[in-house]
């Protein structure tokens, strides 16, 4: 079983992104959050239909980001937000979801959105990242202090490499998350067996 999770960004596929996507969950990553964060609702709910068809046909989970209330309507537990966002939501509406992960930069927020209820987060970014252009990555320092200052799952994100998995794994990490890597690759397959180190 694979211990990474693909988080899409259609802006980064050359080709077409639900065939880029059938072909990355087909490889069977951890699971998949879909991103894609810049559509307005009614456009992310269009897509969530078909990605949530493709990832179901694999058996693979997928996971809506920011969107509590298309996960709801679509019938989906599992469901990931920008701190801020998680902050905002009721206790009854986070204890809705099963699976609710949070995005966190520090280990502050780590144990907040342990407090509130997520059963997993992502922490980031890691190492230097196209996606974070000229900030300054927060290093596996970060990354082991916030592993040490929770009980859920952590998942590294940010300039994530086959190379740095070994010592995103000894910090502590359950996996971490890839995007533009998985995005691009012509064959997510052997990405997938690179990033576990076979």
């Amino acid at each position: 079983m694979s211990d990474i999770l693909c988080v899409t960004n259609r802006r980064l596929c050359e080709g077409d992104f639900l065939e880029q996507l059938e072909g990355v969950v087909l490889a069977g990553p951890a699971g998949v959050i879909l991103r894609e964060k810049d559509l307005p609702e009614a456009e992310y709910e269009d897509l969530a239909r078909q990605v949530l068809a493709i990832c179901r046909a694999a058996d693979v989970p997928c996971i809506l980001h920011s969107a509590p209330a298309v996960a709801q309507r679509l019938g989906v537990s599992s469901l990931h937000m920008p701190l801020p966002a998680l902050r905002r939501m009721t206790p009854e509406a986070r204890a809705g979801f099963s699976v609710l992960g949070a995005s966190c930069h520090s280990v502050e927020e780590a144990k907040e959105a342990q407090q509130l209820g997520c059963s997993y987060i992502t922490a980031g970014h890691v190492f230097a990242t196209d996606c974070k252009r000229g900030v300054e990555p927060r290093g596996l320092g970060f990354l082991r202090a916030v592993c040490q200052s929770v009980e859920i799952p952590v998942y590294a994100i940010g300039g994530i490499k086959p190379e740095v998995m070994p010592q995103v794994r000894r910090a502590g990490a359950a996996g971490a998350c890839v995007m533009s890597g998985l995005m691009r690759s012509t064959d997510p397959r052997r990405l997938l067996r690179e990033l576990a180190g076979r």
